[in-house]
């Protein structure tokens, strides 16, 4: 009678256990991104949940005294129609973390549609596409974020699409350049012996293995779009009041009572500032960690 093969299946707990010793690892090796993932974390609850972190409505007119310093009831002071800071700054994260993800999701995939097909077929499609990409770039972001937005309108949804047009180029281009070094690889050639169709090589083998410079450049572009979003606020053209944003405090009261009430400009900066950089510091890791030359030092 033959035995039956026993298959060892891991259990819960060695499963965890090998979950903690890759963040341990991840931790040891990358302190700097494991800083940024976390304050990253945290701004992304902030804007799924405000309700529960802000003491009180962002709306909410008089809840304290006008232009009142930081206190225990209002730990950022309040605005110049006695509005709570603190709960202006957590809502508005929703409104930088939805237009910054919003925008870097639909700006990323219509670009990597057009660099890997470019950079796929190449000839005289690939000069088109390259050549109108070329007369993007010539335009200033915000200038041409500006021109969008007047002819498109404000609001979040006219916001996500202005900011994902701007996102396109630096997407494709990143796309395009990875898809040239991959589809001279000997994999490519002999999926093509076999019969594979062109759709196929294209998303079944290459989006795979560049895969990794699109979550890189993504995770780089949520902090530009997130400044482009507060530069839109500062002049006016982002979210119509009383939506919480923090370009909008920076232009309304933190333009008017810098020198006054500085912690009116100090609380939105500051927030605009941390978020940035811990994007920044979450995207420099990630660059390390998919990029095998990086991994070996």
């Amino acid at each position: 009678m033959v035995a039956p093969i026993a298959f060892n299946v891991p259990s819960q707990a060695s499963r965890w256990k090998r979950t903690r010793r890759w963040a341990w690892l991840m931790v040891r090796r990358q302190p700097l991104g494991t800083v940024g993932a976390v304050l990253v974390t945290m701004f992304v609850v902030l804007a799924l949940f405000p309700g529960v972190f802000a003491p009180y409505r962002p709306d909410r007119i008089g809840t304290g005294l006008r232009l009142e310093g930081p206190s225990w009831a209002h730990p950022m002071g309040t605005d110049s129609i006695g509005r709570d800071v603190l709960s202006r700054i957590i809502y508005g994260a929703r409104i930088s973390v939805l237009i910054g993800f919003g925008a870097v999701g639909v700006g990323s995939a219509i670009g990597t549609v057009i660099g890997l097909t470019t950079g796929f077929f190449g000839g005289w499609f690939d000069a088109i596409f390259q050549r109108f990409i070329d007369a993007m770039m010539t335009v200033p972001g915000l200038v041409l974020a500006l021109v969008i937005v007047s002819i498109w309108g404000q609001g979040v949804s006219q916001l996500v699409l202005t900011i994902a047009v701007l996102m396109v180029p630096g997407t494709a281009r990143v796309v395009r350049a990875s898809v040239l070094s991959e589809k001279t690889n000997q994999y490519i050639e002999a999926a093509r012996v076999i019969g594979c169709s062109n759709q196929r090589l294209m998303f079944r083998h290459l989006l795979p293995n560049v895969m990794a410079s699109i979550i890189v450049i993504m995770s780089v572009m949520v902090g530009v779009a997130i400044l482009v979003e507060a530069a839109l606020s500062f002049l006016g053209l982002g979210v119509r009041p009383p939506t919480a944003s923090w370009g909008q405090m920076l232009s309304i009261d933190g333009r008017t009572y810098m020198l006054q009430q500085p912690w009116l400009a100090i609380w939105p900066g500051a927030a605009i500032s941390i978020i940035v950089l811990s994007l920044n510091l979450l995207g420099d890791s990630m660059r390390d960690i998919t990029d095998p030359k990086l991994r070996m030092r």
